[in-house]
């Protein structure tokens, strides 16, 4: 039998790698026009899940209000999808 049938599979995880909780942008319309989103607010709201992983806002689908939305990292889609609609993207540390 060759050797590499014999030798037992392994994967590889990164032990550096950065977990988020994603959002889409479309679910932000539900909001008020100049609310301020934030982490939190957005998992009070129900639209995250509950832990301490960062938030990336993704940008798939169409936002038509303008909000300033506070999160720790963003597609380039999705930064310019929510200052098209005049609201303004910002990264949290």
């Amino acid at each position: 039998m060759p050797l590499h049938r014999r030798l037992p599979k392994r994967g590889f995880t990164n032990i550096f790698r950065t977990e988020y909780r994603t959002l889409n942008v479309d679910r932000l319309n539900r909001f008020e026009a100049g609310s301020e989103l934030t982490p939190e607010s957005l998992q009070a709201s129900g639209l995250l899940r509950k832990g301490k992983l960062g938030v990336k806002i993704l940008g798939n689908g169409e936002i038509k209000i303008a909000l300033t939305v506070k999160a720790h990292k963003f597609t380039k889609a999705a930064v310019q999808k929510i200052e098209a609609a005049g609201g303004k993207a910002e990264v949290l540390s």
